[in-house]
């Protein structure tokens, strides 16, 4: 199969005479010393030695050496596409197969990136030696697309837990992201077997840092949480200050660690290590504001039940018959001026403070018993 001639702006690789390959493919080019090559068309062309360090010539490859083996892959003509200038030599026993690099992948071609850098034909490359088949509905745990039925080229299992399938071009891609430091399995994180296994099939691990630190997609996360979420900070500082121990040291919330506080603002004493959020807790956001506390009143006495029923559905205005029972009479006129009192005539403030007085016992005018409970408002539970 004839290829695209390169555009006539750009210079092939002298290795595999393409010049429009990706380079997560055959890696970066390099011009100079009159060449242009690909660095992993370098790497693994049959026969060429890397005789200095990769500072020298080019990574490592002396420019004459490199130019001997130009001239001997012209002599060799690739298995898969039929053109010449097929610089890799499969490495299986009595195999004369030879090819391109950019052919390799689309070919079933499995090119080693490690010691050697051997490359092997579709006929004599490795093959996973895992005892497991995928179920009919086994997907990618990469792409979540189907795998094929066995293990083959595209489809490959991890080594560790036997469990994680997925295809050659997707763990190839997480590879190329992740590098030597973060690729592992991406079910059971293993990397002692799955790192050599990928390995020997032909995946290629870059020897840097994971992209996403480079490229900082994943700062924010390394942010801790520092401001006070208390509903009532009481740092004179503000709630973006704290300080390194003592009440005004900030506290993370143990289980999300998404919300803060000082210790004096909830409350935290010196002894306790960890604290929890209200959300975390399951009790919900804390009260704004504290129950009021209940005054004294008379509601043991059977005369006061009715008033206290009467009162008690409208939680949201005064009580006016506990209140004129426990209250002095400047406390009367000022809960019959309120605004949220319902309009009563003067006549039945007094008629119910008579029965009121009356029923305790005491006179017109004595102060109602300060033991007596108080009459419509349920006390703390």
């Amino acid at each position: 199969m004839k290829r695209k001639a390169p555009d006539s702006s750009e210079k092939a690789c002298m290795l595999c005479r393409r010049a429009d390959v990706s380079a997560e493919v055959c890696g970066p080019t390099h011009r100079e010393q009159g060449l242009c090559v690909h660095e992993f068309c370098l790497y693994l062309a049959s026969g060429l030695e890397q005789r200095r360090t990769e500072r020298e010539g080019i990574c490592g490859f002396l420019p004459a050496d490199i130019k001997k083996t130009i001239k001997a892959a012209a002599r060799k003509s690739c298995f898969a596409c039929g053109e010449h200038g097929a610089a890799i030599d499969c490495q299986g026993k009595d195999c004369s197969r030879s090819f391109h690099l950019p052919c390799a992948s689309s070919n079933g071609c499995v090119t080693q990136f490690f010691k050697a850098y051997r490359s092997f034909c579709s006929e004599h490359r490795p093959e996973q030696a895992v005892p497991v088949r995928p179920d009919e509905e086994t997907t990618c745990i990469i792409c979540m697309e189907r795998v094929d039925e066995k293990l083959s080229f595209g489809t490959m299992v991890c080594p560790a837990c036997r469990g994680a399938w997925f295809h050659r071009g997707c763990i190839q891609g997480q590879a190329s992201r992740a590098g030597r430091e973060c690729f592992r399995c991406p079910q059971c994180k293993n990397k002692r077997k799955f790192l050599p296994e990928m390995l020997k099939m032909g995946i290629y691990v870059l020897f840097r840092p994971p992209a996403w630190e480079e490229t900082g997609q994943y700062e924010e996360l390394y942010e801790r949480h520092s401001q006070c979420d208390a509903g009532q900070c009481l740092y004179r500082e503000g709630r973006q200050q704290a300080q390194e121990s003592g009440p005004w040291e900030l506290l993370l919330c143990c289980s999300c660690a998404s919300r803060g506080t000082h210790r004096h603002c909830s409350a935290v004493g010196a002894a306790v290590e960890a604290w929890e959020c209200d959300g975390c807790a399951g009790i919900g956001p804390a009260p704004s504001a504290p129950p009021e506390p209940s005054a004294p009143s008379t509601s043991s006495k059977p005369g006061a039940e009715a008033s206290s029923s009467s009162a008690a559905p409208a939680s949201s205005k005064p009580d006016l018959a506990g209140s004129i029972t426990s209250t002095s009479s400047q406390d009367e006129s000022e809960a019959s001026s309120s605004s949220a009192t319902p309009a009563t005539s003067e006549s039945d403030l007094v008629s119910s403070r008579a029965g009121s007085q009356e029923e305790s016992g005491s006179s017109p005018g004595s102060p109602a018993p300060e033991s007596s409970p108080q009459a419509g408002r349920p006390g703390p539970e």
